[in-house]
Formats: structure tokens, C-alpha cells, sequence
């Protein structure tokens, strides 16, 4: 099985690192200046075939997006490796002929556009995660398995965790284990919708650990999901970019 190699770097370190700043609690404390530590290899989805969620690799340094298939206009160019400094990939929503309609990392949440397939590489996965707000749990299936569940935090006060479906989008290892992010830190395509930025980012969500393990259970981010460092270290060896995360009302 190929794995995913995770970028890291200063991109990393002023991108999703800075953006995640939004996620925290005025009590998290520190979690660490300068760039992240090389991470192990994310798990990798599968080669394509029959069932579970389509995850679409860019295979260029760039890719054009349009607005409907067939569309000669180009409506926007997202690079690979993007801001973060990782591969870019699209969970997949549907195909038709040679085009493909993806999910799109950008505001709104929930936007989505049009690539060719020729532009990308395929793959699957059986994988994902879905989020209980209500609950204040997680739990990770494949298929109808479920593999894991735990404890969760979620956003506080004017600054919820939104509902809606995203998928990973870059997976990185924070300079301070012990820090506000805890040992790992996926981040997902989709946006706080009342923080247009923070800390120099542009408050993309996350799902990450924590240094405080007693918050998990009620409401203590900006936006960002919590969870164990135990939860997030089995996440970052058994969940591959691109994997379909479902936030419930």
C-alpha cells in the first residue's frame, strides 16, 4: 500500500498551525512556535474501486475548477501542493463521464465545483468520521463497522462548530505535543463561519488532540473539534487524507 506523505514546513507552520489558533481557548496555553515536526505517514486510501467515498488527487501543480461541467470558463485555480503545503485532494460527489463534481476547501462551506479526471488521480476509501455535537462524540466507521468512538469538544459561545460534511485535507504534526493541538492535527476543508480569521489565518477548521483532556465532553474551542491525543495519534494511522467527515446539527 502507497502511503501519503505529509509536507511540513513554513507554509505548515504559518497556514494551518497559525489558522488553528482559532480553534483554542483563551485557557489552552502554548502550543508551540516554529514549524511542525515531521510527521509519519498518513494512512493512504485504497486504489479505486466499487464503494465507499472517492478521494481525487491532484496530479499537477495546478487545477482548474469550474462552476459547471463542459464549461470552457475557468471559475478558479487552486494549486498543488495548496497553502498548507500537502497534496490537494477533493472528496468526490459525484461523476459524470469525464468530468468529476468535488468538494471544494473554500467558503461557503458545503461549495463545490467541477474537474476533469484526466487531472487527477483516483482513489477510495470505506472510512469516515462523524461528529455528535449533541452527543459531544465521535465515532470512525467503515462502512457500517464502527472501528472507534470517543469523547469530543466543540465550539463555544459565538463561535460554534458548524454542521455539514468535509473531509481532510492535510494532516500535520504540531512542534509541542503537549501544546493546545495535542500530538496531531488533520485539517478540514471547511471554515469557522463566524471567525474570518485568526491569528494570521484564515479559521479553517481542524480536528485535533488537546493538552486538556478534561475539556472533552462539553463546549471549549473556537470551532475546532477536539479530541484525545490517544483518539487523534489512532486517526493519524488509520484515516487518509481526503476521508469524509459528517458534522451532525
Amino acid at each position: 500500500m502507497r502511503h501519503l506523505t505529509i509536507h511540513t514546513g513554513a507554509l505548515l507552520a504559518t497556514g494551518l498551525i497559525a489558522g488553528l489558533a482559532g480553534c483554542g481557548s483563551s485557557e489552552d496555553g502554548r502550543s508551540g512556535d516554529g514549524p511542525p515536526k515531521a510527521s509519519r505517514p498518513a494512512a493512504a486510501a485504497e486504489p479505486r474501486r466499487q464503494g465507499g467515498a472517492e478521494i481525487a488527487t491532484v496530479l499537477g501543480r495546478r487545477i482548474a475548477v469550474h462552476k459547471r461541467k463542459g464549461d470552457g470558463a475557468v471559475w478558479k485555480t487552486l494549486s498543488s501542493p495548496n497553502e498548507m503545503g500537502a497534496a490537494r485532494v477533493f472528496l468526490v460527489d459525484a461523476e459524470d463521464g469525464d468530468w468529476l463534481k468535488v468538494l471544494l476547501p473554500i467558503r461557503p462551506n458545503g461549495s463545490t465545483g467541477w474537474v476533469k479526471t484526466s487531472d487527477v488521480r483516483l482513489s477510495t476509501t470505506t472510512r469516515r468520521l462523524e461528529i455528535d455535537p449533541k452527543a459531544f462524540r465521535f465515532t470512525v466507521f467503515d462502512g457500517g463497522t464502527v472501528l472507534r468512538t470517543g469523547k469530543v469538544a466543540t465550539g463555544e459561545g459565538g463561535t460554534p462548530t458548524p454542521a455539514g460534511r468535509f473531509y481532510f485535507t492535510e494532516l500535520v504534526e504540531p512542534p509541542n505535543p503537549d501544546g493546545g493541538y495535542g500530538a496531531y492535527a488533520f485539517g478540514l476543508s471547511g471554515f469557522s463561519p463566524t471567525l474570518r480569521s485568526f491569528a494570521g489565518g484564515p479559521g479553517q477548521l481542524a480536528v485535533h488532540g488537546t493538552n486538556k483532556a478534561s475539556a472533552l465532553g462539553g463546549k471549549a474551542s473556537h470551532g475546532c473539534v477536539r479530541v484525545s491525543n490517544a483518539d487523534i495519534t489512532w486517526m493519524a494511522k488509520n484515516l487518509a487524507i481526503g476521508t469524509p467527515v459528517v458534522v451532525k446539527e
